[in-house]
């Protein structure tokens, strides 16, 4: 047994301190802030509930393992995970209309064909097939190995070749690419065009990576795993909103009898000859350990270590408007709609309307949540963030959603609420780690330059969202056990 600290209660750092402790460690969480959760927080005002943070799930295989792993009940045993009818509504600007089905390959290309035109649907699938292969290229070293610089992993991950160009001038650009040392192969913008042939479907596919906060125009090919990703294993809804999640894995903390101290903030990781050896609190007291979890990302005091990469100055900002409405919610709404919009193209806005009650204070209302993609430190001020969310409000009536008339009451949350939540600085929102482009898209490996110093969360391997984050947990898990341990089987 040894003494295992944790700075911060976000995902990652909860998923690694119930792994911990299941394996007989004594484990203790020091958080800064007054909950748990790090950006997984909920707005409750009148009746009326809304997720702030991310609002569906993805890949629920990671926290099923985590519980499954760390006690006898399975995560459904304490959660409803409920698989959405309908992944995402496409509204172009155009007018056109695409709704895609939840994880069925076959009724996704009749949709497609029904609103796009006959081809549009095969192009798609043949994009999709094309990500798989970049998705079983990469996927072990990309989410369930630890990140190491060597051929068998970092190697891998860095390729630009990860997702296979279609068409013989695709290859030919990256073959002159690659020989001319000029930078990485080709964009997810740059293959959406060629491959898909049609600025719809290219938005839809930019739309993945843009919601996020990368810019397709930067991203590699490869990002088009995330499409896939979605496509394959489906879209889910944790019923009471996704804090629910957070409460359940807090809730699997405390059973395994890690100490939980909230306002209790870090000033740094205190070294012991050559190791980490505890924290030292902002208050000056001292918490000695055996190994430290970093659980908070660059923010976290030892947060970057020496394998530094790109990603962590990459993501985007968000700002979310809450929306409480006056009449039910109209039959058949989808859950999530992306509203593509002309004066941005590339750049949809997200608006996200659950049916659950637990939500709303009764079946005469319902809520919705405006999310965008923006700059870090952005709408720094009220008026800027009340004008921007006006702008965003008069998109989703452009697109025909008839919000606003039914508006009673809206809430702006800006990149300052979400720096003071997580810590992040400008408000930063992890992005998931990516293949290719020579490794920019992937973040701090686990182990730290400092022997018994861990990153854990979004901001390290293998990057944001909450499969990353509960990823990230398992392989701090697996390498205090063994530090020559190479990832789930």
């Amino acid at each position: 047994m040894v003494r295992v600290v944790v700075v911060g209660a976000g995902m990652g750092g909860m998923a690694a301190a119930a792994r911990l402790a299941v394996a007989g460690h004594e484990v203790s969480v020091h958080e800064r802030t007054g909950t748990y959760g790090g950006a997984v927080r909920q707005y409750a005002r009148d009746g009326f509930a809304f997720d702030t943070g991310p609002g569906l799930l993805r890949l629920p295989a990671v926290y099923r393992d985590l519980f499954v792993k760390t006690g006898r009940e399975r995560l459904e045993d304490r959660v409803e995970l409920v698989q959405v009818p309908v992944t995402a509504r496409h509204l172009f600007a155009d007018g056109s209309a695409v709704p895609l089905p939840n994880a069925s390959r076959g009724k996704v290309i009749a949709a497609l064909d029904e609103a796009l035109g006959g081809g549009a649907g095969e192009r798609w699938a043949g994009m999709l097939t094309r990500a798989r292969e970049a998705w079983e290229a990469t996927r072990r070293p990309l989410l369930e190995e630890p990140l190491r610089d060597e051929p068998s992993s970092l190697g891998v991950l860095s390729r630009d070749g990860t997702y296979p160009a279609s068409r013989k001038k695709g290859l030919q650009r990256l073959a002159r690419a690659l020989r001319a040392g000029s930078g990485p192969g080709p964009t997810l913008a740059e293959i959406a065009r060629e491959e898909l042939r049609d600025p719809r479907l290219a938005e839809m596919l930019g739309s993945y990576a843009w919601a996020c906060g990368v810019d397709p125009r930067s991203a590699p090919a490869s990002a088009a795993v995330l499409a896939y990703v979605e496509d394959t294993f489906g879209t889910w809804y944790v019923r009471g909103g996704m804090r629910v999640l957070a409460d359940a894995l807090y809730e699997r903390c405390r059973e395994r009898r890690v100490a939980f101290h909230f306002d209790s903030a870090v000033r740094g990781v205190r070294e012991k000859d050559g190791r980490a050896a505890g924290l030292e609190l902002a208050d000056g007291s001292v918490v000695d350990a055996d190994v430290v979890v970093a659980g908070g990302g660059p923010a976290a005091p030892g947060g970057r270590g020496t394998a530094d990469r790109g990603a962590t100055d990459r993501g985007a900002a968000r700002i979310t408007v809450l929306l409480a409405l006056r009449g039910a919610r109209p039959e058949g709404t989808a859950h999530r709609t992306l509203v593509h919009r002309a004066e941005a193209p590339g750049q949809p806005l997200t608006v996200l309307r659950p049916d659950d009650p637990a939500l709303r204070p009764d079946d005469a209302h319902e809520t919705a949540v405006l999310s965008l993609p923006v700059p870090p430190g952005s709408a720094a001020d009220a008026a800027a963030a009340e004008q921007l969310a006006e702008q965003l409000l008069a998109a989703t009536d452009a697109a025909g959603l008839g919000l606003s008339e039914r508006l009673l009451w809206r809430e702006v949350r800006t990149p300052a609420d979400n720096e003071a939540e997580t810590g992040a600085a400008g408000g930063r929102v992890p992005p998931p780690a990516l293949p290719g482009a020579d490794g920019a898209f992937l973040h701090p490996a686990n182990p730290t330059g400092l022997p018994g110093l861990y990153l854990a969360g979004g901001w390290s391997h293998p990057g944001g969202g909450l499969p990353g984050a509960g990823m990230s947990g398992a392989m701090v898990a697996g390498l205090v056990q063994d530090p020559e341990w190479r990832g789930s089987v």
